[in-house]
């Protein structure tokens, strides 16, 4: 539907993240990104962050060189991930930052022209650790890490 439905007021409406030569693909990835990524237990993230971070060692993007809904489905778990998951939601076995792959294809996404306008950190901090009083019963917000998305990436090593 959201590749679509918002055509007639979209920027970019020839943009198809959802191309049908690569939906069973797409279902596929969103399915267990999906429960093993947003919402899954730690056992499970770490797998499915491994899987990724396996994927994106031989290719830009989930589905090879075209960027796709399921890349922005897992984008904007990354992008919270080390400023607010590892801590809020204990999952610091390893971080992002940790995922060479992974942490370079986040700041690739991020560095899309458009992307990073929809990333606000700090109202994404003040979101999460102010809204579960039963995990941050005082409400604190770490002022860090403040990580640099920006910086270079390694992803054009993918460049056809």
């Amino acid at each position: 539907m959201f590749n679509t439905e918002f055509n007639e007021i979209a920027e970019n409406p020839s943009l198809d993240l959802y191309p049908s030569h690569l939906q069973t693909q797409i279902n596929e990835l969103n399915g267990w990104i999906y429960s093993g990524i947003n919402n899954g237990a730690a056992k499970q993230l770490y797998e499915a962050l491994d899987k990724c971070e396996e994927i994106l060692r031989k290719q830009r993007y989930l589905c090879g060189n075209s960027l796709t809904e399921a890349d922005v489905r897992l984008f904007v778990t990354l992008i919270r991930f080390d400023e607010v998951y590892a801590v809020h939601f204990k999952c610091n076995k390893k971080l992002l930052r940790e995922y060479p792959n992974l942490f370079n294809y986040t700041k690739d996404l991020f560095q899309i022209p458009g992307m990073s306008s929809t990333v606000n950190m700090e109202h994404i901090k003040k979101h999460y650790y102010g809204s579960h009083p039963s995990i941050n019963p005082f409400g604190i917000i770490p002022l860090g890490p403040n990580i640099d998305y920006l910086s270079p990436h390694d992803r054009d090593r993918f460049a056809s």
